[in-house]
């Protein structure tokens, strides 16, 4: 039977992963952003992004952690904004849903 495991996903500490009233200008919420606060400044983050610096330390190792032996990603279908598969509409060129690394 396949194992599936959760990385590099981001929860507050009473056990969201959004902030409330999601929509189109707040794709995860108002304030959902805050819970990747411990995440941006990171030396993990900033090189995914091509910069050269960024903060090391336990919060960069645990984002670093968090990408370890990952082969693929799967993304719901409010990974880019609220709405549902019947709304969405996607570009040719834009790949959505899984993207492998």
């Amino acid at each position: 039977m396949s194992r599936l495991r959760v990385h590099s996903f981001s929860i507050s500490i009473d056990g969201y992963g959004a902030g409330p009233n999601q929509d189109l200008e707040n794709p995860l919420g108002v304030g959902g952003l805050k819970v990747f606060d411990w995440f941006f400044p990171t030396r993990t983050w900033q090189r995914m992004h091509g910069n050269e610096d960024g903060e090391t330390g336990v919060d960069d190792d645990t984002a670093a952690r968090g990408f370890e032996g990952i082969g693929a990603y799967i993304l719901g279908r409010n990974m880019f904004g609220p709405g549902n598969a019947s709304t969405v509409i996607l570009q040719p060129q834009e790949s959505y849903g899984c993207a492998s690394r």
